[in-house]
């Protein structure tokens, strides 16, 4: 499990490997919030518990006025690893199968990669609709498809720990700590 970053305001800012932010923190850049004491890095004149949550000394502007690309990683999760067509997760799939991504129009039709035209889908699913429309196969996918929001993006592909956990929650609010949560507990499900 990596350590969450947080910035100086207390913003989540991201998980980090252990060892990156052990050097921060030895650095002085950042300060340790909370440890995992049963793990202990030791160095000829420091001895360190596992960082599980730091926060940097200084505040990191961060620019919001992106629009995230779509990358099957962040598609996937936006779709909470299921057939958009089936209704499959990721963990249904059998032999051979696995998830794809579908145009809703196809490329090939003048169809384009945003966010408004990508679903999920499975393998065998992707492979029956082929270069047509929905409305010509009868293939409708079970949510509209839409530009997920930042936090989504960058935290619905990460898992937290509960300690992590209250720290997004501080911060972001209880909706969307539940809304990580029913994604993991749909992930641990399935």
């Amino acid at each position: 499990m990596g350590c969450l970053a947080l910035n100086a305001s207390f913003e989540p800012l991201a998980i980090l490997p252990v060892r990156r932010a052990l050097r921060l923190v030895l650095d002085r850049k950042a300060e340790l919030l909370e440890v995992d004491e049963a793990r202990v890095f030791h160095s000829e004149r420091h001895h360190v518990p596992c960082p599980t949550v730091i926060r940097l000394v200084r505040y990191v502007h961060v620019p919001r006025k992106f629009r995230r690309q779509v990358t099957n990683t962040f598609l996937f999760a936006r779709d909470h690893y299921r057939c958009q067509f089936c209704g499959r997760h990721r963990s249904q799939l059998r032999g051979r199968e696995f998830l794809t991504r579908d145009h809703l129009v196809p490329m090939s039709r003048g169809g384009d990669n945003s966010w408004q035209n990508v679903v999920t889908a499975c393998s065998p699913c992707n492979n029956r609709k082929g270069n047509h429309l929905p409305e010509e196969v009868g293939m409708h996918p079970t949510h509209p498809p839409h530009e997920p929001n930042y936090v989504e993006l960058v935290w619905a592909v990460r898992k937290v720990t509960a300690t992590q956990a209250k720290y997004i929650k501080m911060f972001y609010g209880e909706d969307v700590l539940r809304a990580l949560q029913y994604v993991e507990q749909k992930e641990t499900a399935a």
